[in-house]
């Protein structure tokens, strides 16, 4: 059975700790991660700061390289790069024990991840390889299902969720007072990294429930 664990790693025990000391603002989620040719890409939304004090810090960052912008949304910008090999990372030791980082998110000097892990043996193992390179972290959580119920079911991240289902309860969609700063308040985050939760979410509910059956087209008998 697999099991999925919730964890807070230093930054200099994952990457970009030199990027995150040097631009404290800046606020980092990774979307995916690609895998080619033993290759880690990780493609990841940065928010909080300018993209030039970014790029500037990303170069003299030994953690990543080919630092790529690939698209802006709202006050968010878009980039890919390549994660470099370091053996005292927690990244190359995903990697060496087979575990799949499911989310990342940085700010200051901490990164949260949810891993995957294909069964306790591969936790033990995991935890040993990390104990052999004395990377440190925090495991925060550890359960055997990928999301509480009804997480999930339209495709939706436990952040996307909990933003979404937050939003609806103070009255976002339906009252003119609250503002998208009341509720980042209340979830403890960012505005841009909401909006950019509310913005995923919702696009995950319609390409999973109004974009799965084309609505009915309208009879053609007069009424």
């Amino acid at each position: 059975m697999s099991l999925f664990g919730e964890f807070h790693v230093p930054a200099e025990a994952f990457a970009l700790h030199e990027t995150l000391r040097a631009v404290p603002d800046l606020v980092v989620e990774v979307e995916r991660v690609v895998a080619s040719d033993e290759i880690l890409t990780p493609y990841f939304w940065i928010s909080g700061v300018d993209n030039d004090a970014f790029e500037r810090a990303t170069a003299s960052d030994p953690t990543v390289r080919d630092v790529r912008h690939i698209d802006d949304y709202d006050r968010s910008t878009l980039y890919c790069a390549e994660w470099t090999e370091n053996v005292e990372s927690l990244v190359y030791a995903s990697t060496e024990v087979g575990v799949t980082i499911l989310e990342a998110s940085a700010q200051h000097d901490e990164w949260e991840l949810r891993m995957r892990f294909t069964d306790r043996d591969g936790l033990d193992e995991f935890q040993s390889y990390c104990a052999d390179y004395d990377i440190p972290y925090r495991l925060t959580q550890l359960f055997a299902r990928a999301h509480p119920r009804g997480v999930g079911q339209y495709g939706l991240t436990e952040k996307q969720h909990e933003a979404l289902v937050t939003a609806w309860e103070m009255g976002y969609f339906s009252s003119q007072t609250i503002s998208l700063a009341d509720v980042a308040d209340e979830l403890d985050i960012t505005q841009q990294s909401l909006s950019k939760r509310l913005h995923r979410g919702h696009e995950a509910l319609i390409g999973n429930t109004l974009a799965v059956t084309p609505p009915a087209e309208e009879s053609s008998v007069a009424e």
